[in-house]
């Protein structure tokens, strides 16, 4: 415990996209004082287009919110109840969007920004940190994410004498919804699902025979892409956010099978005819004004792209708000570099948080902020926060960051690569579920789906325990 007379100095956070957004709430709420350093406006990325804190620069979507199921709307839940600033702004600015949960980026953005404006132990600094954190600073969260500024991308590089992974992301056009013909295009969710806020008919579905779709996918080949520089020709995609002529490039009938599979789906103009392909539509803002394009994250040049999407039926005449992108993401070999608290091995006041740790999406990004926060609150009050369990999807996706997945800590570039949460990083069940409720035995499909509830029941119970167990002592003045 520290001393009743010591009063701790104000931890330092460094980006205030959603993991620094995140991890400066903990902080604050933990009762420390924060500051978190943004540097745009002053300084812009190749991505963001505002001064918000948390802009979402690439989806919109939180993906799945089903917390009995699936392991993303898991960490949903373990997030609200570790009093999350993202997901309850997340909450508050859901547009429908089937079984996901999807958010006006505009509405998500404000909400995080007043929020952390108007908390009175955290001052929002502007301005770049160009190069390492003042010696001075002696705790310290980075989560510049993504795309972190040359100067302080290079002094990391050479404080860990390791170079940093790379790999690209793309961003999905939106279009402005009364651009869309919806005398081709129709609302509906796959299966009619009824996600948050949603009606079962969250979706624009735009439908397309074989004919369209081999011209669509030959347009797409041939369409001009973006050129990369000579310093990013061997930098790999990551495989959750591929460009969608990239997916088209691995085979002809693979979109068919990815963002464009055209089951769950009946066209109510044509209801006898199964399309041969569909492209979607999700609703990017509370207006519903906007609808970014599912899964059609592209590198082609913006003439291409009004080009090739106007061929997509219900698009023909549609104007975009945005055209998609390429950016280049950086992440660092964090079982070698980081220990189980993600601080930095070679300098331990400096913690990381965030994708650039190699957690991938916005929730984990999130997630990992959440953890540092919580974990650089307590350091603010000399001590020490245990770990959440493995059982957990917070647990379990630390447990791949800081190396519980991997057999040593030196573990090479090829051993770590960027992960969302899935089920296969949590521990296996020690008695796994073979019989219903009714006594039955549960057979094909069932036990996997039985399997997924137990996980996430065995979760959320051993977060409860770990919040009332360890986490009030990181809190406690």
């Amino acid at each position: 415990m520290t001393s009743p007379n010591l009063t701790p100095g104000p931890v330092r956070v460094v980006g205030a996209g959603l993991a620094g957004s995140e991890a400066a709430w903990q902080i604050a709420n933990a009762g420390i004082r924060v500051v978190l350093h943004e540097m745009r406006p002053q300084r812009m990325t190749e991505a963001h287009r505002t001064e918000g804190c948390a802009e979402l620069v690439c989806s919109n979507s939180f993906r799945s919110d089903d917390a009995a199921n699936n392991a993303v709307g898991l960490l949903h839940a373990e997030m609200r109840k570790l009093g999350s600033l993202i997901m309850r702004a997340a909450d508050a600015n859901q547009v429908p969007a089937g079984g996901a949960l999807a958010v006006d980026r505009d509405g998500f953005s404000a909400a995080v920004t007043e929020a952390l404006h108007d908390h009175p132990l955290i001052e929002i600094a502007r301005g770049e940190i160009a190069g390492l954190p003042p010696a001075e600073w002696d705790n310290v969260i980075v989560a510049t994410g993504p795309l972190t500024s040359t100067p302080l991308a290079e002094a990391i590089r050479q404080l860990t004498d390791e170079s940093a992974l790379a790999f690209f992301d793309a961003i999905a056009p939106i279009v402005h919804r009364d651009s869309i013909d919806m005398n081709v295009a129709w609302f509906q969710s796959r299966y009619d699902k009824v996600g948050p806020g949603g009606t079962g008919a969250d979706y624009i579905n735009c439908p397309m025979t074989k004919e369209q779709y081999d011209a669509f996918v030959a347009a797409l080949l041939a369409g001009e892409k973006v050129d990369f520089r000579e310093w990013e020709t061997n930098t790999p995609y990551f495989d959750g956010c591929l460009p969608v002529e990239v997916m088209a490039e691995r085979g002809h009938e693979t979109l068919r099978h990815g963002p464009m599979k055209p089951v769950g789906l009946t066209n109510p103009y044509n209801p006898t005819v199964k399309p041969y392909a569909i492209v979607q539509l999700r609703q990017d803002n509370k207006l519903g004004t906007l609808y970014n394009i599912v899964g059609f994250q592209t590198k082609l040049k913006h003439g291409a792209q009004q080009r090739v999407f106007r061929t997509i039926p219900g698009l023909e005449n549609a104007e975009f708000a945005r055209l998609g992108g390429l950016h280049r993401n950086t992440f660092l070999n964090s079982p070698k570099l980081l220990d189980q608290q993600l601080r930095l091995r070679a300098q331990p006041r400096l913690r990381f948080a965030g994708q650039m740790t190699g957690c991938e999406g916005y929730v984990e990004s999130a997630s990992i902020g959440l953890i540092a926060g919580l974990y650089a609150a307590a350091s603010a009050r000399a001590q020490e926060l245990t770990p959440p369990p493995a059982t957990t999807a917070l647990g379990s996706l630390l447990g791949h960051i800081t190396g519980g997945h991997l057999e040593t800590v030196d573990a090479g570039p090829r051993s770590f690569q960027p992960m969302n949460i899935n089920f296969g990083l949590f521990p296996p069940l020690a008695s796994p579920p073979t019989k219903k409720p009714d006594g039955s035995r549960l057979r094909g499909s069932e036990k996997t789906v039985a399997k997924k509830q137990a996980m996430s029941a065995r979760a959320l119970a051993d977060l409860d325990r770990w919040i009332s167990d360890h986490l009030h002592i990181a809190a406690a003045a």
